[in-house]
């Protein structure tokens, strides 16, 4: 499962819509089809691309293709998709609060293609989505990730730094701070899944989640060592004090390793599907203004 990837991106099967939604199969450096969708801002934009600046108005009702604005890329947790609503849900806050969104499918998950290497090689696909976004000419690309989403999007924020497929700004939320976890019951239950062969039946036909059966060779950058190479980009981490998977010790090690705003979320639980409008607002203005 090494991060290693060879081969060139490029993209097939986009919609010809240009001022709304548009779906595409993306490929990624180690040739895995994507599926990714992209929503522009719900809220007028004007400004450049070229100069990334951009002054929404928050009343306006009409969608717009908005490459001036911020695109976000929203890297799901494990077992989760582009589809499922509680994606979708966080793509139409942020759109609401002025950025265009960009959700996709990890390798493994809903659509797309591969197997799941539960957070090694999926930095590929993230780099193959924040590619694309700045594809459709956003000059300004941010990425929040939730769960092994977080762990990936700290990951290709330190390795792809300063190259075509980086972000400007990061939110990592309900994420690991080191690797191999089983602390808690919730923990356990997932290393089963991921580590047995009955386990591995399980999310392919439970969770619709195929999962590969080799282990990481070599093991992956883990989240906690990526931190410190993030900056200058500005750096968010949040968690809730209710999370079931990674309790505190995870999201204050993370944001002690480096240059980090940390947000301690009341009574949240773990990731996405935790994550109230409220919460998603306030990421929302935050990736489009950091």
């Amino acid at each position: 499962m090494s991060s290693e990837g060879e081969g060139g991106f490029h993209m097939a099967d986009v919609s010809l819509i240009t001022s709304g939604p548009r779906r595409a199969m993306l490929r990624t450096d180690d040739d895995v089809p994507i599926e990714a969708v992209y929503e522009p801002s719900r809220v007028a934009v004007t400004g450049t691309a070229d100069t990334g600046t951009a002054d929404t108005g928050r009343d306006a009702g009409a969608a717009v293709t908005g490459t001036a604005a911020t695109a976000v890329v929203l890297a799901h947790g494990f077992t989760g998709s582009v589809d499922r609503p509680a994606v979708r849900r966080a793509a139409r806050v942020f759109t609401e609060r002025g950025a265009a969104v960009v959700t996709f499918s990890f390798r493994g998950h809903g659509r797309s293609g591969g197997l799941s290497t539960v957070g090694d090689r999926e930095v590929l696909d993230l780099a193959a989505a924040v590619r694309w976004a700045r594809e459709l000419g956003h000059a300004r690309v941010a990425t929040v990730g939730f769960s092994m989403g977080g762990s990936v999007v700290l990951r290709h924020a330190a390795l792809d730094r300063g190259t075509r497929g980086s972000a400007d700004a990061v939110a990592s939320v309900s994420a690991p701070a080191r690797w191999y976890y089983r602390g808690t019951a919730s923990m356990r239950r997932v290393h089963w899944v991921v580590t047995r062969p009955a386990g591995r039946l399980v999310g392919r036909y439970g969770f619709r989640t195929r999962i590969d059966r080799r282990g990481w060779d070599p093991v992956p950058l883990s989240p906690v060592e990526a931190v410190p190479l993030i900056a200058p980009t500005p750096l968010l981490i949040v968690h809730g004090d209710r999370d079931a998977y990674f309790p505190l010790d995870h999201p204050r090690m993370l944001a002690g390793a480096g240059e980090a705003e940390l947000w301690l979320e009341r009574g949240m639980g773990h990731a996405e599907n935790a994550a109230d409008d409220d919460l998603l607002a306030r990421l929302g203005d935050w990736l489009t203004r950091a």
